[in-house]
């Protein structure tokens, strides 16, 4: 009967012309393309006297492809690198695949190779910023992920109101859920506001004095002695040329009561415009802040004529900042500050032999975290396959220096060895001549 057919091999020419196979009839396989033999395995089987063939193990192994490489600013997915694999490649987000998405390992020129080049991971392009009437932004050579682009507004002829720029004076190029290149926001808009000048009654500003008041402007105001501020002592001069909140107003105070204490750094509990003799609150210090004694929260009493029991303030120190991302065997290329702000945004990059995973561009949106997360670093499977073969000549070199150093003991007679050997030697080798020459 015909031998059974083994999936990686086929019978030698001579035996796979041959229609019966009487028994005692040895027969001999040779490995299919793509795969290779695996030295000491028998490759023959015999047809036995009851009619079947021998058992026989597997004797050729699928030849292997060389990993295909790292991706730059993208991922190799690879299960397996013998004879029929696949490796599939993605990019990081921002980034789009431009050539093969998938490779297979094939036969090539009697041996294996993959049917396909590494692709390239590219930036995805962004459409040129929109234009915005009386301003213009900064040109790039191309807009692609993480470009940003600054807006500022035209100059004005001399006498004309100038332009406020209303808005985020930068947007940057980003990605949507599809992969396609969005400016991350609206430009901004140059606009002439100007809000006019805002009296208080019985009041006047301690800062923000100006001849004109145009967009972003702040103005503060404190009372007179015997009044006392209902409203929001700083207001803005808004883009519709209004200020926000609405100007304040100073009311007189009674001899029964007081005004809201003033206090830096720190916060009034209950806050209210006006408090009546008796009535007691209390002011607490912001954070990484304290009163000259140590405490953070004090309690004071409203004695009449706008006095209270005691004037505390709240001294600070150092803010810490713990908003600045932590990069293992990287480091921050562009953007880098003391302290972020929510819509900053930093480049990150890493040290040669490590290779990033995760955008390289991210933006801080407070609380001390980043979007997108802060990526890592990690070692490049080049430098992984260098350490593994220095480790593993170095293991080979050990073992050799004790293996030579064990068999030229074993060789020498007691006569040739020093003293301390000659004591650690058991017993004399009979088969030792002592040289008398």
């Amino acid at each position: 009967m015909l031998p059974d057919k083994v999936q990686y091999a086929e019978l030698m020419e001579d035996f796979s012309s041959m229609s019966s196979f009487p028994v005692g009839t040895t027969v001999k396989y040779t490995c299919r393309p793509g795969y290779m033999r695996i030295p000491g395995m028998p490759v023959e089987r015999t047809c036995g006297e009851n009619l079947t063939w021998s058992q026989i193990e597997t004797f050729c192994t699928a030849k292997r492809c060389i990993h295909p490489g790292e991706l730059e600013h993208g991922l190799v997915h690879v299960t397996d690198l013998t004879f029929g694999s696949r490796a599939t490649f993605s990019c990081e987000r921002g980034y789009r695949l431009y050539g093969n998405s998938q490779i297979s390992c094939v036969i090539k020129d009697k041996g294996v190779d993959w049917d396909g080049f590494l692709p390239v991971c590219e930036k995805v392009p962004c459409k040129p910023p929109p234009s915005i009437a009386n301003g213009h932004y900064t040109e790039a050579e191309n807009y692609v992920y993480q470009t940003t682009v600054t807006y500022s507004c035209n100059n004005v002829q001399k006498g004309e109101d100038p332009f406020s720029l209303v808005g985020s004076p930068s947007i940057f190029c980003t990605v949507d859920d599809n992969s396609n290149g969005i400016w991350n926001g609206p430009p901004p808009q140059c606009k002439v506001v100007i809000c006019e000048n805002p009296e208080l009654e019985n009041g006047r500003k301690s800062s923000g004095f100006a001849s004109h008041y145009t967009y972003g402007s702040t103005v503060m105001f404190e009372c007179d002695p015997g009044y006392v501020l209902f409203g929001k002592d700083v207001i803005t001069c808004e883009e519709n040329s209004t200020w926000y909140p609405s100007i304040p107003t100073c009311k007189k105070l009674s001899e029964e009561s007081c005004g809201a204490p003033k206090i830096s750094h720190g916060e009034v509990v209950p806050l209210k415009s006006v408090y009546l003799r008796g009535e007691s609150v209390q002011i607490r210090c912001s954070p990484h802040c304290a009163f000259p004694d140590g405490g953070t929260e004090v309690t004071v009493m409203c004695q009449g004529q706008n006095t209270w029991s005691s004037d505390p303030n709240c001294t600070c120190g150092p803010e810490p900042s713990d908003s600045s991302p932590v990069i293992s065997h990287g480091r921050i290329i562009e953007g880098k500050k003391s302290v972020y702000s929510i819509g900053d945004s930093v480049t990150i990059e890493c040290y040669a032999g490590y290779t990033l995973h995760g955008a390289a561009r991210i933006e801080y949106i407070g609380d001390g975290r980043w979007s997108p997360e802060v990526p890592i670093c990690k070692l490049s499977a080049y430098i992984i396959a260098i350490i593994c073969v220095i480790v593993a000549v170095l293991v080979f070199l050990a073992a050799f220096w004790i293996f030579k150093k064990f068999i030229s003991q074993e060789g020498l007679c007691p006569h040739q060895l020093n003293p301390t050997e000659q004591r650690q030697q058991p017993t004399a080798k009979s088969d030792c001549v002592t040289d008398v020459t």
